[in-house]
């Protein structure tokens, strides 16, 4: 497993310079798995899941996240129960030549309130956005005004989600 070393805000990126390997023990794993299928788990009842004191417990969370391997607690909050019941995953290029506007790009499209995740990747395609609209007309101009207008994008492509499902704990 690795993490970042350094401290950043929500949504910055970081660099491969800024990880670095770290040991857990068996106890710290098992708090992460506990905290991966429920963060909002208390103190008393993680460290019972786990058989050991609540201050042991407080402690060692406290720590996991001081050393920058639990980044945060996050609501998982459902688009459809918003009103975006059309998720999808649009894999975006840009021209050879905007690669200096990397930073701008990421900027400007994250502002944007359909966008959920922005993952910028080594590959075919520069990016892959995580989006969540209300229907597919919804989604057709997102994707016009916001990716097909920008000359510094080369080309997208859409993918509708049907349904997602979350992973197992990474441990």
């Amino acid at each position: 497993m690795t993490v970042r070393s350094s401290k950043s805000m929500p949504g910055e990126r970081s660099t491969s310079k800024d990880v670095r390997p770290v040991d857990l023990d068996e106890v710290d794993r098992h708090i992460l798995v506990a905290l991966h299928a429920d963060a909002r788990m208390s103190n008393t009842a993680l460290a019972e899941h786990v058989g050991i004191a609540p201050s042991t417990c407080h402690g060692r969370v406290r720590r996991l996240q001081e050393i920058g391997v639990i980044r945060g607690f996050h609501a998982d909050i459902d688009p459809a129960a918003l009103g975006l019941s059309l998720q999808a995953m649009i894999s975006v290029s840009l021209q050879s030549n905007a690669r200096g506007k990397i930073d701008s790009f990421i900027r400007h499209i994250r502002r944007r309130p359909q966008v959920m995740d922005v993952y910028f990747l080594a590959g075919a395609d520069d990016f892959i956005l995580h989006v969540a609209a209300r229907d597919t007309d919804d989604l057709r101009s997102f994707v016009v005004q916001n990716l097909n207008a920008d000359s510094d994008v080369a080309g997208t492509q859409t993918s509708l989600i049907f349904e997602h499902l979350r992973g197992a704990s990474p441990l």
